[in-house]
């Protein structure tokens, strides 16, 4: 018995549909220059209100039109049904090793926040709890859903790899492609029902799952009342964690202000030459503002456990709300992944669009994988996992 699924009733893209994801963006106007370049994106269905016809509009009062763009797409083939199919993955890049994952439907119930709360399924970030809202109410609107669950298997992570690299070698010509913004081309195959679905779907519930990405949409599922969610189920070997910087449009004091209350709290800080970077390892985290560059190694908390006294953690509780008075979720602040370089936040804070640019060492995949399996919470948006699965290749019917 496996807690992974072919989907039900599928709609696969036909060409041009495929887009990032919908949080993948540090600026809202990336997501309208996109739908204006093309409007068949799914970024359209899962962001009406950031399309150029409708900016000003509200999430919820932009649904319509959503429900719409997405009817219009069944309707002039930009999409082509399947029934009870799971799709191959694969994401290749000129002198990387391809990335394998598949499409199917995962049991909701087994998504488990804590180590008293059973089931196989990992969430393991912070949420913000309105970004949920608006997926519950887009899935229900469309009846769709649009962007999967990354999920990471880690008990079974070297079987599913090499399976699925086995799987795509047989399966001949992909049944689309699609590039995306940094050059990497994805490709999916469609199974039926017979012994490689079977094998697959086995071997990808054969362990604990852990959200990768998708925290947000895994909670929609959760609160929408959704019994299985839309995921791709990945291996270790085939995702790397980028850094997940921030960006302060808005400091409520000075630098040397800031600085100083840091200090206070216990951070050591050094100024430092050139350019902003990002850390080449943990301990320490950069801050980049007022053209010059600090070094802060931030106190950790005594007695406080490994996971909240990750820069990540530290710097939500010491920087941003110690420091500086700020709540994670303030509107001041953008999270801002690793598709992003440290050249760009320096641009952006140079150019006068934020005030300060902090920068963060990534976690590394194995202290994410362990962290996971003790059932302890990572801060939000503290892993950019790459490469990201491409929304609009493969949509979930729910009725």
């Amino acid at each position: 018995m496996t807690i992974v699924h072919p989907i039900a009733r599928a709609w696969i893209t036909t060409g041009g549909t495929g887009a990032q994801n919908y949080d993948e963006f540090a600026d809202d106007a990336e997501i309208t220059s996109i739908i204006a370049d093309n409007p068949h994106s799914a970024l359209a269905v899962e962001m009406p209100h950031r399309a150029p016809e409708s900016l000003g509009t509200s999430f919820s009062d932009a649904l319509p039109a959503a429900v719409e763009r997405l009817g219009e797409a069944k309707a002039d083939g930009s999409y082509t049904p399947a029934e009870r199919v799971i799709a191959l993955y694969r994401i290749s890049a000129p002198g990387d090793e391809p990335a394998y994952g598949f499409f199917g439907m995962v049991d909701t119930d087994q998504i488990s926040t804590s180590a008293d709360e059973p089931g196989l399924v990992i969430r393991n970030e912070d949420v913000f709890i309105g970004k949920v809202h608006e997926r519950v109410a887009l899935a229900k609107a469309t009846g769709h859903l649009l962007s999967p669950v990354l999920l990471l298997q880690t008990g079974n992570g070297e079987a599913l790899h090499e399976a699925l690299a086995a799987a795509v070698e047989a399966a001949g010509p992909p049944a689309a492609t699609d590039a995306d913004q940094a050059g990497r081309t994805h490709a999916i195959w469609l199974v039926g029902p017979g012994p490689v679905q079977d094998e697959l779907c086995e071997l990808a519930g054969g362990g604990d799952l852990v959200v990768a990405d998708g925290n947000h949409r895994s909670l929609a599922a959760q609160t929408g009342g959704l019994p299985r969610f839309l995921a791709v189920i990945t291996t270790p070997d085939s995702v790397t964690i980028q850094p997940y910087n921030r960006l302060v449009s808005e400091l409520t004091m000075t630098v040397p202000e800031m600085l100083e209350r840091l200090r206070a709290r216990g951070a050591s800080v050094y100024p430092m030459d050139g350019p902003p970077t990002v850390p080449a390892s943990g301990g320490t985290i950069h801050l980049y503002a007022g053209g010059k560059v600090h070094a802060v190694a931030l106190p950790p908390t005594p007695g406080a456990s490994d996971v909240d006294n990750l820069d990540h953690a530290l710097v939500e509780r010491v920087v941003l709300r110690d420091a500086l008075g700020l709540d994670p979720g303030d509107k001041r602040i953008t999270y801002v992944g690793g598709d992003y370089p440290a050249s760009w936040l320096a641009g952006e804070v140079d150019a006068g669009h934020a005030e300060m640019a902090i920068l963060i060492a990534p976690v590394t995949v194995e202290d994410f994988v362990t962290v996971n399996l003790d059932r302890l919470k990572l801060p939000r948006k503290s892993t950019w996992f790459t490469p990201k699965a491409r929304g609009g290749l493969v949509l979930a019917q729910l009725s």
